[in-house]
């Protein structure tokens, strides 16, 4: 009865699932944020590649 008691009692279970879940979501949103600047550099790199393709006058 003892070891039951003790086994709910004890919380580090929770508090590393709760460090899991945080950096799961610090994950997520590195993604996210690197995606899109993937994408912002993508068409920038595009715009600069077709204006130095264009004859100068």
């Amino acid at each position: 009865m003892r070891i039951l008691i003790s086994l709910i009692k004890d919380e580090n279970g929770a508090t590393a699932i709760e460090y899991g879940l945080i950096s799961a979501l610090i994950a997520v949103a590195a993604i996210v944020a690197m995606t899109k600047l993937g994408h912002t550099l993508s068409n920038t790199f595009s715009t600069v590649a077709t204006n130095m393709a264009k004859p100068s006058r």
